[in-house]
């Protein structure tokens, strides 16, 4: 029995698709489901091991990146879904899915004494949308999602990706309890230092990934559903020789073991 995935979509998501292909080549089932669908019945939930939300403008981006489907799950869903990260089920937010999580208290969680919203992703420090391919670094062994990952490179594309925690005693936090797991570096896999392009939007300390407490829960401003096969990484034709799937894939392979090895996943 294939672990099943819900890749939950709104109105302005548009890597649905993607994310659902990257959870089966991973060897899941995975399925779209409107957020209305878990609006009525909150329960659905539970009929799934894995949750992504995936990247797009989730209602436009209005009033500000992920904010209104944050609204959403933050006042009507966020019981199933401590539910769901409870019962050790691995949750990941791509992108907008992302700056979904930090606007609710899911992503990264209570930090330094603090609970609610207490980091976010604001506008690029270099003032425009950035669409270009970023290497990263994996940090810290909490995380589900990047185990064993050290380097890698995936796309991204976003307006609003800066991480900027709430004050100094949440930054500290998350690094002293692993809660960073993914950073941008340059080629040479040196620290970005904030430095464009290599840190494509002026993330302090370089964070591109953070994950809670528990290490089921990633957020990340790349894409990894978008380098899931060799040849997606605009060099394959000078790679030699070209690796059998994209550097992305192990991400969604990272959970899709978790679930399969049934460690409380009810699998």
């Amino acid at each position: 029995m294939k672990p099943t995935a819900l890749i939950l979509r709104s109105a302005g998501t548009n890597c649905d698709g993607e994310t659902a292909y990257a959870f089966e080549l991973a060897g899941a089932l995975a399925e779209k489901v409107h957020i209305n669908q878990l609006l009525r019945d909150p329960q659905l939930l539970g009929r799934y091991q894995m949750l992504a939300i995936p990247g797009g403008f989730s209602y436009g981006d209005d009033i500000a990146a992920g904010r209104i489907l944050a609204n959403q799950i933050a006042h009507h869903l966020s019981d199933a879904l401590r539910q769901f990260i409870e019962a050790g089920r691995p949750v990941i937010g791509i992108c907008n899915g992302f700056q979904v999580l930090v606007k609710t208290d899911l992503l990264p969680g209570p930090l330094a004494g603090r609970s609610g919203q207490n980091c976010t992703l604001t506008n690029n420090e270099c003032g425009r949308f950035v669409d270009r391919w970023v290497r990263l670094a994996g940090r810290g062994r909490k995380c589900v999602w990047t185990a064993g990952v050290e380097e890698l490179e995936l796309p991204v594309a976003h307006g609003e990706g800066k991480f900027v925690p709430a004050d100094e005693s949440v930054r500290r936090a998350l690094w002293e309890q692993e809660q960073v797991a993914l950073v941008y570096v340059t080629d040479e896999g040196t620290p970005a230092n904030a430095h464009f392009p290599d840190n494509p939007n002026g993330s302090v300390d370089d964070i591109a990934g953070i994950c809670d407490a528990s290490g089921l829960v990633l957020g990340l401003m790349p894409h990894p559903e978008r380098h899931v096969d060799a040849v997606q990484h605009p060099a394959w034709t000078r790679t030699r020789p070209l690796p059998s799937e994209g550097a992305g894939l192990r991400i969604f392979r990272n959970a899709v073991q978790h679930v399969a090895e049934g460690v409380g996943a009810g699998v």
